[in-house]
Order: C-alpha cells, then structure tokens, then sequence
C-alpha cells in the first residue's frame, strides 16, 4: 500500500512541475509578444488612440476579447471561431465607472463599467485592462469630446448654466 501512496505522490509531483513549467513558458512568451507588438508601433486597428486584451485574473493576455478605441468609436471584438465585431459611438456613452477589486490592484489592471445609450450593446464592460486609471480618464474625456463636436446634452449638462437664463426652450411670454 506504501508503494502506490509513493508512486500517486510521484506522479502529482511530475505533474505539478509540468504545470509550472508550461505556465512559466506561456508567461515568458506573452511577454516578448507583448513588447515586440508595443516596440513595433503595430497596431490592430489603423486610427486607435488606445487598444487592450482582456486579460486573465493574473493580468495576462490569454483571451480572444479585444479593445480598442478611436477619438470617434470604441470597438469590440470577441471570439475565436465566430467572431463579433462591436462598436459604440462615443457620444452615446453617458458614464464610466472604475472598479478594482484586491487581486486586480495587485496585477495593475482593472474593470471599465460604461453605461451607453447604444441600442446593441446597452451598458457594458471592459473587464480586466491594464492602467485601467488612465484609460478611465481617457475615456472620459474622449466622451466629453465628441458629446460637445455632436451637441449631445443631457439634464446634467444643461444645469450648468444656472443663474443664466433659466428659459432653456426659449419660449418666454412678455
């Protein structure tokens, strides 16, 4: 019986250090992938300002989910065999909320939840990005933008001009 305990033990062993090993390899690739594609200038999308992968929980980029964005559009992509392609005006966007669990603060990345006025997507999420603070205030202010460009106004934007003339559709009786 003390036999096959030992050879059991063995073989978890041989297959724990595979296991490490392998992930050790993928890590190390993903690495040289990353910073050649950065060194290089290279770029999935022709006109992209910003571009992520959603990463995995220890802030790796093993997934077939891709971001990025333009100063008009955000687009979406997703899947391997069927692939779908999303995109979203920046001035239907209305919100944009960080959060960042423990385990996201410890591998630098974080969740974008935006909410969205886009009849396809609705509000979404850009889960597990890198400088997910940056991207937050890029978004932001992308969305500012192209909300002024497109004369977009909300409740919001039109009590900023309190004390003013209060009149807004300007149909004042005299």
């Amino acid at each position: 019986m003390g036999d096959v305990l030992e050879m059991i033990l063995r073989i978890l062993l041989a297959v724990l250090i595979c296991a490490v090993v392998v992930f050790i390899v993928a890590v190390i690739i993903t690495v040289v992938y990353e910073n050649s594609r950065k060194k290089s200038g290279k770029k999935r999308r022709e006109n992209a300002i910003w571009e992520d992968t959603k990463r995995n929980c220890l802030g790796l980029p093993w997934s077939f989910t891709k971001y990025s964005l333009d100063n008009e559009r955000f687009y979406l992509e997703t899947g391997l065999f069927n692939t779908r392609y999303d995109e979203v005006r920046l001035y239907r966007m209305t919100d944009v909320v960080l959060t960042r669990t423990l385990g996201q603060k410890m591998f630098g990345i974080g969740t974008l939840k935006i909410d969205s006025s886009d009849k396809s997507m609705g509000d979404f999420m850009i889960i597990n990005i890198k400088d997910s603070e940056k991207v937050k205030e890029l978004f932001s202010r992308k969305i500012e933008e192209q909300r002024r460009a497109n004369r977009v106004y909300t409740r919001e934007s039109l009590g900023e001009h309190e004390g003013e003339d209060d009149d807004f559709d300007d149909d004042s009786r005299a």
